[in-house]
């Protein structure tokens, strides 16, 4: 978290991470399409001649909260084993991480190799794992042969982190992952820095300014932390 007190403006970096081809640039691309143009900035990629994302995505979201200005900054690593120095590179600050997993079982050793990638990359940036808010995502729940609805309900019942369902090409749980995301950094934010103190920042009201930009209105299931109230 970034705070600029000449622009009033609080800046929070959330990062899409996961195996290659799991979807993470798809989800800011789904993002993008949902913000309004008055929320959503300019989704800049650069890309590889085979047309996986090479060094990361920035979509900056920005709204307005009491006396400051909220920035969000969404970014995506590369998945490929390769380009591991970009990916521990993005993750430096990072406020939150969206885990962006293939729901197809032939992909289950792609997704542990890049959770435990994404374990040693916070370490090696000073961040723990076991305090970083956290969310996974399963995409891809729209192809054959993928792990059944009932594994990842029993996988969310034996972990700590929100599980997420999605079909990013659709669009499709983009919005559940990034709003929850968000709802697990706010609440952290603000019990170490007190925001609605200090600066008049409502996090029920923000969320739901979030969740109108991105036209999604109110989300069954998925509701601000009790920290916010």
């Amino acid at each position: 978290m970034q705070l600029d007190f000449q622009t009033r403006e609080i800046t929070v970096k959330l990062v899409y991470y996961g195996p290659a081809l799991s979807g993470k640039t798809t989800n800011l691309q789904a993002i993008h399409h949902l913000a309004s143009p008055e929320a959503r900035g300019r989704l800049m990629t650069l890309e590889t001649r085979d047309d996986r994302t090479l060094f990361f995505d920035l979509l900056p979201l920005t709204f307005k909260q009491g006396s400051l200005n909220v920035r969000l900054k969404l970014f995506t690593v590369p998945g490929q084993v390769m380009h591991a120095a970009t990916r521990r590179l993005v993750l430096q600050g990072a406020d939150g991480v969206a885990f962006i997993a293939d729901s197809q079982k032939a992909e289950t050793r792609s997704n542990a190799v890049a959770f435990a990638d994404l374990r040693k990359n916070l370490a090696d940036n000073n961040l723990d794992l076991s305090t970083m808010p956290l969310v996974i995502q399963f995409n891809k729940r729209d192809l054959p042969d993928v792990r059944t609805d009932a594994e990842l309900d029993q996988m969310a019942l034996l972990g700590k982190e929100p599980v997420f369902k999605a079909i990013a090409t659709r669009g499709v749980g983009v919005a559940e992952t990034f709003l929850g995301l968000f709802d697990l950094i706010w609440a952290k934010l603000e019990r170490e820095h007190g925001f609605a103190a200090k600066f008049g920042l409502d996090g029920v009201a923000m969320r739901a300014e979030i969740a109108k930009q991105l036209g999604v209105g109110a989300i069954r299931g998925s509701t601000p932390p009790e920290a916010w109230r």
